[in-house]
């Protein structure tokens, strides 16, 4: 591909670094839901931490398409009840509402995300080395 010569950037690394980016903040989504899988709401019958879904969408990126993070929005599962008539939470039948997050689920959509960031360190990393070597070659 031709590097673009209004940024001198090369589209490859362009398009691995919006997925850097979007997969970024992907794993910062995927944190805080993990962090609030077990808050509840604070006062009787109140809705507890309600997970967050990335939405990410292609962009066109130097002549090339990538990928940003279009928006966050909020996850329609309902929420799981307990019943825990004790609770500060617990509504008049004494049961809590417990948030929607699945942490086994968050956890291995954060080993996916993780996976997918280092595949786009590599094609970087890879392209760079590339360019590298043609410059060697270039230079004997």
């Amino acid at each position: 591909m031709p590097i673009n010569k209004t940024t001198d950037t090369h589209p490859t690394l362009s398009v691995a670094a919006s997925a850097l980016r979007a997969q970024q903040a992907r794993m910062r989504i995927i944190a805080e839901n993990i962090a609030n899988a077990d808050s509840t709401g604070q006062t009787p019958g109140a809705d507890p931490y309600r997970g967050k879904i990335p939405v990410f969408e292609a962009t066109k990126i130097d002549g090339a398409m990538g990928v940003k993070l279009a928006s966050v929005r909020p996850d329609s599962k309902p929420f799981p009840e307990e019943y825990d008539p004790s609770h500060p939470a617990a509504d008049a039948r004494g049961y809590v509402k417990r948030p929607n997050v699945e942490s086994l689920v968050q956890s291995m959509d954060m080993r996916d995300a993780q996976r997918a960031y280092e595949a786009n360190l590599n094609v970087i990393e890879t392209t760079r080395s590339m360019e590298q070597k043609t410059l060697d070659l270039l230079k004997r």
